[in-house]
């Protein structure tokens, strides 16, 4: 089997070499970079599967790497951010990436965090070449196979992640969901932590496709509410 490739981008060098060290060990194939401009050269020249992306670099910013990286060529990001600041991370979130984690962090959730990412390409790579049948839900029209959402026939850019959420929703719509439950059924977690990453992506999903389209249920989590 091909060895899987990710790029990490990481300017403080120990923290660098401990991600891909373990990454390594998890059978991965690991290339390095340290700064805005590199990373977004070794993304292009090595074609990584999966960026694990600091925010904070020399040169210019994760942020803006992963603005970049996106336009480009599509790719899951998971972003290391300093600050456990919801601006912050809605803005990651808002500019490609899929999920994050907050330093410090272990590098075992952090390898659970890739496998997981990696996990839900291979389904969504698996349902386009099943040619899964378009979901209408309302005004809401979901393509399984080209990975695309419209809402009042004006199309939305998700990210792999949101575009998973939203699908899992609208296989059950208007059922009341719990948090921990999207975070074993989306994000593949079994331990029902990181709450705040389902919060996050929800907010994003209001954000990108209206307010009214999920519903909070408080103290149990969320459901989607389409109108016609």
């Amino acid at each position: 089997m091909t060895e899987r490739r990710i790029l990490v981008v990481e300017d403080e060098r120990t923290i660098a070499e401990s991600v891909a060290a373990r990454l390594r060990a998890e059978g991965f194939l690991v290339e390095i970079a340290r700064t805005g401009p590199d990373a977004v050269e070794a993304f292009r020249t090595g074609r990584p599967e999966l960026v694990v992306l600091d925010v904070m670099l020399p040169g210019f910013d994760g942020l803006e790497v992963c603005r970049r990286i996106q336009a480009d060529h599509p790719v899951p990001v998971l972003m290391l951010t300093a600050r456990d600041d919801e601006t912050d991370l809605l803005v990651g979130l808002a500019v490609g990436a899929d999920d994050y984690l907050t330093k410090p962090f272990s590098l075992r959730e952090l390898a659970a965090r890739v496998h997981a990412l990696l996990r839900r390409v291979d389904r969504a790579s698996s349902a386009a070449r099943t040619g899964t049948e378009i979901l209408r839900i309302g005004n809401l029209e979901i393509n399984q196979a080209e990975r695309r959402v419209r809402r009042q026939g004006v199309e939305a850019h998700l990210t792999p992640t949101e575009f998973d959420l939203l699908t899992h929703f609208a296989n059950r719509p208007r059922m009341v969901l719990p948090r921990e439950r999207l975070l074993a059924d989306v994000w593949g977690w079994m331990d029902g932590s990181g709450t705040r990453t389902v919060d996050s992506h929800v907010k994003a999903l209001r954000r990108k496709l209206g307010a009214d389209l999920i519903r909070t249920v408080h103290g149990v989590g969320y459901a989607l509410e389409v109108q016609p």
